[in-house]
């Protein structure tokens, strides 16, 4: 009896975990991969440092990369506009808080990748944070 009450507790705790399943799919967008570490003691990226300040990395992901202090961690985002074919106006610029898409003056948030009436949200990459390094990667 012993025995069964311990596989009905173990069996469970293993079905229960799934692995990293990190869906970044868009139709617009290609999957690229790439890494990159962003050292935020340099000047150029020392704004990191302070919630909801964001930066541009350019030539990485497919139209550059912005990164965003949330106050609670970083996201990454691409900055092409998510929901436009790839064209001379789909890459996005920084809006305070906000990503602006050009195209169609959509802004998404960059707290959450998510616009109002949107179908696709940003396109988000995974960060690590090792001290003063970021690690953003695809």
């Amino acid at each position: 009896m012993k025995k069964y009450f311990l596989l009905l507790i173990v069996i469970p705790m293993f079905s229960g975990c799934t692995p990293n399943n990190f869906n970044n799919n868009n139709p617009y967008l290609p999957n690229y991969t790439f890494t990159v570490d962003i050292n935020m003691s340099l000047p150029s990226y020392s704004i990191l440092q302070y919630a909801s300040n964001a930066i541009y990395y350019p030539n990485q992901g497919v139209r550059g990369l912005f990164i965003f202090n949330t106050g609670s961690g970083y996201n990454a985002f691409d900055a092409a506009c998510p929901n436009q074919a790839l064209s001379a106006c789909s890459t996005m610029t920084i809006k305070g808080i906000n990503a602006l898409c050009s195209c169609d003056s959509a802004e998404y948030s960059l707290f959450t990748g998510q616009c109002a009436g949107k179908q696709y949200p940003l396109k988000q990459y995974r960060v690590e944070v090792n001290g003063n390094v970021l690690r953003v990667y695809n």
